[in-house]
């Protein structure tokens, strides 16, 4: 989907992913990991930036990029009135060349938004987002949908794609947003 696209959500309203909070999953895994001095985190389709923010709160240094103009205006916006320091960008995960590499890379259902299709220029690009040794902590949906976005993926799919360049650590069933219960699947990834 083209940065045309989603910019165009923004400005009709239509955005069903804009749940006005974090990814509850996120919130009960910060929960029990702080920040190390200066650890970086690199949120990739952050939209309105709930989930950059509940790092910021964690004590990571936080950058959020998104494609469309409008999701990085508020996400910024927004941070500024919780008196937060994450920063937004507007970048093209997928193709742009990251600023430097970081420590942890957090994506909340980005994979499943893009198309089938990029999925393997997407795995490229945490790659090369991260540093090696790197943690990537995703949130994925877990739909059977083909008509997206959200288009569908399962765990096989998932494991298949980054098995080459990460190890997986660990998995499992987040607490989800009501609408989202049972759907998604929490993975935290070490880049090799």
């Amino acid at each position: 989907m083209s940065s045309e696209f989603w910019e165009n959500r923004y400005q009709t309203r239509d955005m069903p992913w804009e749940k006005g909070e974090p990814s509850p999953g996120l919130v009960d895994f910060l929960a029990s990991h702080c920040a190390r001095a200066g650890e970086t985190v690199c949120v990739p389709g952050c939209g309105t930036g709930h989930d950059a923010r509940a790092w910021s709160r964690a004590g990571f240094r936080v950058y959020g990029y998104d494609i469309a103009p409008s999701g990085v205006k508020l996400a910024a916006e927004w941070t500024t009135a919780a008196g937060l320091g994450a920063r937004f960008r507007l970048s093209d995960f997928l193709r742009d060349e990251p600023p430097f590499q970081f420590d942890w890379l957090f994506e909340h259902t980005l994979f499943c938004a893009i198309q089938p299709e990029e999925r393997e220029r997407y795995v490229s690009a945490v790659a090369r987002w991260l540093k090696p040794g790197g943690n990537y902590l995703a949130v994925n949906y877990l739909i059977p949908d083909t008509d997206g976005p959200p288009f569908g993926t399962t765990r096989e799919e998932i494991v298949r794609r980054f098995t080459p360049q990460f190890d997986l650590l660990e998995d499992w069933v987040p607490r989800s947003y009501p609408n989202r219960t049972g759907l998604e699947r929490m993975f935290l990834w070490r880049r090799r």
